[in-house]
């Protein structure tokens, strides 16, 4: 079981993820919800609407969290790669990857290859 992160990082991921649904996506903002070291985040849209988006679970870094899809059919969070390869990054990262997936924006989460350091 991941451990918990502290109320300052949760009030944190809070902003940042806000603050980026509402310049990115247009979203009237996200809820987080704890329990244990799993951040829930839902989508709150115009309107009055609620949509799960993702599980972010805590891994003891604030700008590293481990990433899992909501998928509505079974209702239930799966494990999944992010688009840079890996199975944790940036909240913001995870936050455009499952936008993509539940709001049908495949170019969404695409993001520039790394600067060459030859």
């Amino acid at each position: 079981m991941p451990k918990n992160p502290p109320e300052s990082m949760k009030r944190h991921l809070r902003q940042r993820l806000n603050d980026h649904a509402r310049s990115r996506w247009q979203l009237s903002g996200i809820d987080v919800r704890f329990r244990g070291g799993f951040a829930y985040v839902e989508a709150r849209m115009h309107g009055g609407a609620y949509a799960p988006l993702c599980r972010l679970r805590f891994d003891g870094l604030l700008d590293t969290w481990g990433f899992a899809i909501y998928l509505p059919g079974g209702g239930t969070y799966q494990d999944s790669l992010l688009p840079s390869g890996y199975p944790s990054g940036s909240p913001e990262e995870a936050l455009d990857c499952a936008c993509a997936f539940h709001f049908a924006d495949p170019d969404a989460h695409t993001t520039p290859p790394p600067l060459s350091t030859n």
